[in-house]
């Protein structure tokens, strides 16, 4: 990070700073997840609909090893934001190396036996009757590029944290143009089917990687490596590993909801329903992008301003990035409860998904307008370094709460109890985030302040 970057984390008003860092983040994010709608509507006009039961079968698999490298690089991260805040250039040079060498012996010893297990694993996240052929085709080929989103993702953070928001916005926009490109090429063109839209995944992962790679050998980046940075050191690494459990506790999760989810509503309404959760799934991927970009936005700035010890600002930073999340969120709820029939229409012509999928929407994002408090509230112990606060605040809305409802609600309303545990969870996990995060202002920032 350069020095005038440095400042302006530091000294800027906190509204023209969180834009300033959001809108990049925004962009990344919106490009990134319109390639995994426009990826969706593609394979579902040009495949079938069961396609895209497939692809959702296969993500938490593969989301869940490439997010070993964003957990490293987020938990990395804020060790670097605080380190450059506190002017410790070391450290951060330390955190970098270790997070490049945990990356790549992680990703490489689960993509092993992701590999050799694929007959055991499809069907375990539901890749069952028609699904699991083009869910196994899929999955192999994908798996191949993994380590390299790894990378992507742990360099996006760690691009993100030396103050270059734009280049973060970069590497998020050139794999998801990149796939597009050439989905149209593998799949309508090439008809190559799933493994088309396998390899132009896979490409676009490659892509992404190139770019990072260029970014930190080229003068833009200050964090500048020599051998001595990659050995591992002890106390990097288990502060790397506690911030980025949090992480990966929360896409371990997410993996384990998909699994249950993907076998709960095949028992319940077959492969209509998997398909239905896979559209509503891609729109909580997609329709949220702006309130994440506030998250992304929001984690530099809290963690360089907590390690300058300017609490102040970073009380002032959670206040103005609830406010503009909130906000946000709003007006994402009320577009997809006017537009959940137009939507679903996008991604599929089978009558019976468009039936079922409006209404599954409605519920899923029905407690909308209250997650940014979810999302800031949990972002702000990880920037700030408090490992366990961050961790279960991160698994209470799904592992508290949601996982436990969707086994106990369809007991007593079917399939409508599934969708029923979305904003139910979202209500009652935002009340304990709400709790946690009022006191840690009340007895820490302003206590600190005085």
């Amino acid at each position: 990070m350069t020095k005038v970057s440095s400042q302006d984390l530091g000294t800027q008003p906190i509204g023209k700073l969180l834009i300033k860092q959001a809108v990049p983040a925004s962009i990344g994010i919106l490009v990134m997840s319109l390639n995994i709608l426009v990826d969706t509507i593609f394979v579902g006009q040009w495949i079938g609909a069961t396609a895209i039961a497939a692809i959702n079968v296969v993500l938490p698999v593969s989301f869940f090893i490439a997010a070993l490298g964003m957990a490293i690089g987020i938990g990395g991260s804020s060790i670097i934001s605080r380190a450059l805040g506190a002017n410790n250039e070391t450290k951060a040079l330390q955190t970098f190396g270790n997070q490049i060498t945990l990356t790549l012996l992680l990703t490489v010893a689960l993509v092993v036996p992701g590999l050799y297990f694929v007959n055991d694993i499809i069907p375990a996240f539901g890749g069952k009757g028609g699904i699991f052929e083009p869910a196994k085709i899929y999955y192999t080929i994908v798996l191949y590029g993994i380590p390299f989103l790894a990378f992507c993702m742990m360099g996006n953070t760690v691009i993100r944290a030396e103050g270059k928001p734009k280049f973060a916005m970069y590497a998020m926009m050139i794999p998801s143009i990149g796939n597009l490109i050439l989905d149209y090429v593998f799949i309508n063109v090439m008809d190559l089917g799933m493994e088309g839209a396998a390899w132009a995944t896979t490409g676009s992962y490659l892509l992404c990687f190139v770019f990072i790679l260029w970014f930190f050998l080229s003068k833009n980046s200050e964090l500048k490596l020599t051998n001595c940075y990659f050995k591992l050191r002890l106390p990097i690494v288990k502060e790397i590993s506690s911030l980025g459990f949090v992480t990966l506790s929360r896409q371990a999760i997410v993996s384990v909801t998909y699994l249950f989810m993907n076998n709960i509503l095949f028992d319940l309404g077959g492969e209509t329903s998997v398909t239905a959760y896979a559209i509503v799934g891609r729109m909580l991927m997609f329709a949220l992008f702006p309130v994440y970009g506030i998250t992304q936005g929001f984690l530099p700035i809290a963690g360089f301003n907590y390690g300058a010890e300017k609490y102040d600002r970073v009380k002032q930073t959670i206040y103005t990035a609830l406010k503009y999340a909130a906000g946000l969120a709003t007006l994402i709820f009320i577009m997809l409860m006017i537009f959940p029939e137009g939507i679903t229409k996008l991604f599929t012509t089978d009558a019976e998904v468009i039936k079922e999928t409006p209404s599954a929407m409605r519920w899923v994002f029905a407690a909308t307008p209250i997650i940014a408090i979810q999302l800031i509230g949990a972002a702000y112990f990880q920037a700030v370094g408090k490992a366990i606060p961050a961790l279960l605040l991160t698994l209470t809305r799904q592992g508290l709460f949601f996982i436990p409802l969707i086994f106990i609600l369809p007991i007593y309303y079917g399939e409508l109890g599934v969708w029923m545990s979305f904003p139910i969870s979202d209500v009652l996990s935002t009340i304990v985030t709400a709790f946690f995060l009022r006191r840690e202002v009340t007895l820490k920032l302003n206590k600190t302040m005085a």
